[in-house]
């Protein structure tokens, strides 16, 4: 059927953007040594792989819905393609950095391929599909570290290149842009001709401003935050942790390890969203404070999960074991996971002729933490590496009291309704009861 072959088109293409996106986090020892990087030079650019997702998740989002999901996707994957195979020759750091600068908005694919599958998939299952596309294909970060190192190891010695990460860079480049060509051709951008001109309609500022400004996006979004900002700053920074934080200088070893939190967080993903499902079809509480909302009961739950994660993550690391810092990073990576998934059925199922705009505010919003956590993971101010973590969780707290105000029965009711600013005429969005 096509919707399934939609799925698949979407999770592999995103899957790929994850890869190319992270593609620098296993090479990050010989580029700071070919380029004479610092360790929080190094934190500075695993942030900079973010700078840009924010502000093009919520265009791309958009452009989804006005334009089709496969048009949008061929376009980033092509010209990803070939930033990327241009920062294979950078011989001047500036340049480097400004080419995987662009090469970093593979991560905006997110929010095109959540528009896509939400256009072919009913409410009842759109929470576990959405898992799926956005589960593998969170994956490809873990794929990334553990192939990437293997296939380009640190003595390759190819016939364009003498550089392993110079190498790697440049043939990915090349499935990129062969990918993107591929999306274009394969991909339909709606079910029926109805739900595209429904979609299709709802692209406008007025629409867009209106759902980006409710409770429910709002709150959503800020939950991405701690959760796929955790993400992200997490599959950016960890091989350098476990190589700095526990002096283990073999590169593959270290990214393997990095890997596991990216398995966690990749594919236990589909579970949030299955139990989110689960739990509305059998209208079953199991946070009576939040009774009724069952979709919001399981997304609070991932999120204390991950804030006691994080601390766990700090204690791990104090104790100089590295195997027990990657058990611990493999619990944070499951809470992110289940969060994440949890949040996304909840995106669609509330604004479901909005998907594409709403998936943008919370997917870009929620970058932000991959941009800020780095920083504080390397802040030259800790006395090592391993607090950064418990700064973190602290910083997620607030986060999580404005989702359990968010998620009250008598504020959930209204949160695609009401907003943070004064709401007009409700435009382009359809609230759905979970």
């Amino acid at each position: 059927m096509t919707k399934y072959r939609t799925l698949l088109l979407a999770t592999i293409g995103f899957n790929f953007s994850f890869l190319i996106w992270f593609s620098f986090a296993p090479f990050t020892g010989p580029m700071a040594e070919e380029f004479g990087l610092s360790l929080a030079e190094i934190g500075i650019l695993a942030s900079a792989a973010i700078w840009l997702a924010p502000f093009g998740r919520i265009l791309t989002g958009w452009l989804s819905d006005k334009f089709g999901a496969p048009t949008v996707f061929a376009i980033v994957l092509g010209y990803v393609g070939v930033f990327s195979i241009a920062s294979a020759f950078a011989q001047s750091y500036a340049v480097f950095f400004v080419e995987r600068l662009i090469v970093a908005t593979a991560g905006i694919t997110f929010v095109i391929g959540i528009q896509h599958v939400s256009e072919w998939f009913d409410e009842e299952n759109l929470g576990t599909a959405e898992g799926i596309y956005a589960g593998i294909g969170n994956a490809g970060a873990a794929g990334g570290a553990l192939i990437l190192p293997r296939v380009f190891p640190t003595d390759w010695s190819g016939p364009l290149f003498q550089t392993n990460w110079r190498a790697a860079f440049f043939y990915t480049g090349i499935v990129s842009i062969l990918l993107g060509v591929a999306y274009y051709a394969l991909g339909e951008a709606a079910k029926s001709d109805e739900k595209r001109q429904a979609t299709r309609e709802s692209a406008s500022f007025k629409g867009w401003f209106y759902t980006a400004t409710r409770y429910g996006t709002v709150v959503l979004a800020l939950a991405y935050v701690m959760t796929f900002g955790l993400e992200l700053s997490m599959n950016g920074w960890l091989a350098t942790y476990y190589r700095e934080g526990f002096d283990t200088q073999n590169l593959t070893l270290a990214a393997t390890f990095a890997a596991t939190f990216s398995i966690a967080a990749g594919l236990l993903r589909p579970i949030g969203g299955y139990v989110s499902d689960l739990l509305a079809r059998k209208e079953k509480n199991i946070l009576p404070v939040f009774t009724g909302r069952y979709r919001e009961q399981w997304t609070f739950t991932a999120l204390c999960f991950v804030v006691l994660t994080m601390f766990g993550m700090t204690l791990a690391g104090l104790s100089g074991r590295v195997l027990l810092a990657v058990g611990a990073g493999f619990l944070v990576g499951m809470g992110c996971a289940f969060a994440e998934g949890a949040i996304f059925a909840q995106v669609p199922a509330m604004f479901p002729n909005s998907s594409g705009a709403v998936a943008g505010v919370v997917g870009g919003v929620g970058t932000v933490g991959g941009i800020v956590y780095p920083l504080v993971y390397s802040a030259p101010f800790l006395a090592n590496l391993h607090l950064g973590y418990s700064i973190v969780a602290v910083s997620m707290l607030p986060i999580v009291l404005l989702a359990a105000w968010v998620f009250r029965p008598h504020v959930a009711n209204r949160a695609t309704t009401d907003g943070f600013v004064a709401a007009g005429e409700e435009s382009g969005s359809v609230a759905a009861d979970d």
